[in-house]
């Protein structure tokens, strides 16, 4: 438990002062891990221990990554993911393999692992970078994206390499060669054909603790698979997360994980910091200094050259090319991988970590060096959202029955994309039939709502069954994406002041219109004119509109509430009663 609250602490206390002055949650758990490990306070006794543990959080992220990976988008982005991704990867590899093996005389081996590591840059660091120096919405940021989307791609074949050319791998007897594809093969059949079916019972039966619970079990079930095949665990979520990419509870699986994802990941960043050997600072600092350098100019030169045969220029190249050029955080893993397996001496291993890390925290004021040498900042864009995609609807509608399904199929015959969310597994397989993007999950989540793609949108329909849950989506709308346009269904009168009073734009009242109807059919059956009747209908919308609003603004005092309904009943009879000898006499 005392372990448990050291942890806690120091990630409360340093990952929000590195994010304050621009370094990054990452180099705040780093330092965390520095401070309470053996190197400093000796506060926690058995950091490898924790580091194995804390891998869960690589195993959750992997999946993500892969559940994030749709096909589609990766066949609108193949040319600059094949191109600039593959040409930044293969090229920085290729130059510190030749370095290590021929400069140090390291064996081929473990020079390749380290060299295709280094390759690698810090996704969620270089993706905030791009974010603040506002370049993530226009060319630069697709160009950098492109080649961030590449290494996420790259990081499973790497672990294969690094476990497929350790020294343990060649005691694997030869006999079992055919667990690995009997791996694959279970887990293809089981993501493609067995998950969805799982995930609908459990949602109608389960609930959703044991959706989570099935969630969680489905990565680490797949993790654990690959691992008694001889194969990498991450290797098993990644595949599980990209086989599911096109599912319909693609959101509710990454809303589940999302949360057991962030603190394993921040454990495992700690304990790497606390695996950190400081004293090779002392002990090999040229090593360490050059390491760092040569590595972040590499990169910063190779990028800037790459995105140059793009027609980019030099000015608006070398600062992408710097905010790519630090290493990344699945360096740690790969390299935590190579000790575990015997390929890397745990010394190696840990002037890479310090290579990584170090690069990772001057990161950002060699960016800022950079622009200012060019003596211009990166071409500005306006600011969009950091994901990855760039084709996501600008329309939600949440709830799927037969009030949204209006909107839906009017925008669908419009050939207008749209992104819908319901609780009700079998509605959405029938919907997904017709080609709509339709995806299970509770709207009163808001992480689900984020991972679903609420940042992108331009309007939202809120036409869920629950007043209560409409009005708590309304309010989170309102309150963390206010310029977004609240389409919102009201049951009746008072939820239609609950919605409006909670700032949504359109409140439409399901029955009212069809109530409208109605009646002018009923007057119509009296024998009045068609006109008649429907002026006499119109007349009463526009008075109960004017009322409604009066309504809403008085919402928290009853008596003028009182008031205003006595009041507007009493109009409204003066005005039939002044028309009542022309206007509205029967024909």
């Amino acid at each position: 438990m005392l372990s448990i609250v050291y942890f806690l602490l120091a990630a409360a206390l340093s990952v929000p002062l590195f994010k304050r002055f621009g370094l990054g949650a990452i180099l705040g758990y780093l330092a965390a891990g520095v401070v309470i490990g053996p190197e400093v306070l000796a506060l926690i006794g058995s950091p490898e221990k924790v580091l194995h543990f804390s891998e869960i959080g690589v195993i959750l992220l992997l999946f993500v990554i892969g559940l994030e990976l749709e096909p589609s988008k990766l066949w609108n982005m193949k040319a600059k993911v094949l191109g600039l991704g593959a040409g930044q990867m293969v090229s920085t590899a290729l130059i510190i393999y030749l370095i290590l093996h021929f400069g140090f005389a390291m064996k081929s081996a473990p020079a390749m692992v380290i060299a295709m590591a280094l390759g690698l840059s810090s996704t969620a660091f270089a993706i905030q970078l791009m974010a603040d120096k506002g370049i993530l919405g226009n060319q630069d940021g697709r160009d950098g994206f492109a080649i961030l989307l590449f290494q996420d791609l790259a990081v499973v074949p790497i672990l294969f390499i690094a476990q497929a050319v350790s020294p343990m791998a060649e005691q694997d007897e030869s006999g079992t060669w055919w667990l690995a594809p009997a791996a694959i093969l279970v887990v293809i059949l089981f993501a493609k054909y067995l998950v969805n079916p799982t995930l609908n019972f459990m949602s109608k039966y389960g609930g959703r603790e044991i959706m989570t619970v099935v969630a969680l079990l489905v990565v680490l079930g797949a993790a654990e698979l690959m691992t008694l095949a001889g194969l990498s665990a991450g290797m098993g979520a990644f595949m599980a997360g990209m086989l599911m990419a096109n599912s319909a509870f693609r959101h509710q699986l990454e809303a589940d994980i999302e949360p057991f994802k962030g603190l394993s990941l921040g454990l495992f960043f700690i304990s790497i910091g606390m695996t950190l050997n400081l004293d090779l600072v002392v002990e090999s600092p040229y090593i360490v200094i050059a390491g760092t350098l040569g590595l972040m100019v590499l990169k910063t030169l190779l990028v800037a050259g790459l995105v140059r045969l793009t027609s980019t220029p030099m000015d608006r190249g070398m600062p992408l090319g710097m905010m790519l050029s630090q290493g990344g955080e699945f360096a740690f893993v790969i390299m935590a991988q190579t000790v575990s397996s015997g390929l890397l001496a745990k010394d190696e291993a840990g002037l890479v970590n310090l290579v990584v890390g170090l690069s990772m925290a001057l990161t950002s004021p060699a960016v800022l060096l950079i622009e200012r040498f060019f003596r211009k900042k990166a071409e500005k864009a306006p600011q969009q959202t950091s994901s990855f995609e760039t084709t996501e609807p600008e329309v939600m509608i949440l709830g799927f029955g037969r009030f949204g399904q209006v909107t839906g199929r009017i925008l669908a015959a419009n050939h207008i994309p749209f992104t819908a969310l319901d609780k009700d597994a079998n509605h959405i397989e029938f919907v997904k039939r017709f080609g709509n993007r339709v995806y299970y999950g509770d709207a009163e989540r808001r992480e689900l709502l984020t991972a679903a793609g609420i940042a992108h949108a331009r309007a939202v329909v809120v036409a869920v069954d629950d007043p209560k849950v409409a009005l708590h989506v309304v309010e989170f709308i309102r309150d963390f994406y206010p310029k977004i346009q609240i389409i919102a269904r009201a049951h009746n009168r008072t939820d239609y002041i609950a919605l409006k009073s909670a700032s949504a734009q359109v409140v439409i009242r399901e029955v009212f219109a069809g109530a409208l109807n109605a009646a002018t059919a009923t007057l119509s059956a009296l024998g009045f004119s068609e006109s008649q009747a429907t002026k006499t209908t119109q007349l009463f919308a526009e008075h109960d509109k004017k009322l409604l609003q009066e309504q809403a603004k008085a919402v928290d005092d009853p008596d003028k509430l009182l008031d205003i309904g006595l009041r507007g009943r009493a109009e409204l009879e003066a005005i039939f009663k002044q028309d009542e000898s022309t206007t509205f006499s029967k024909s």
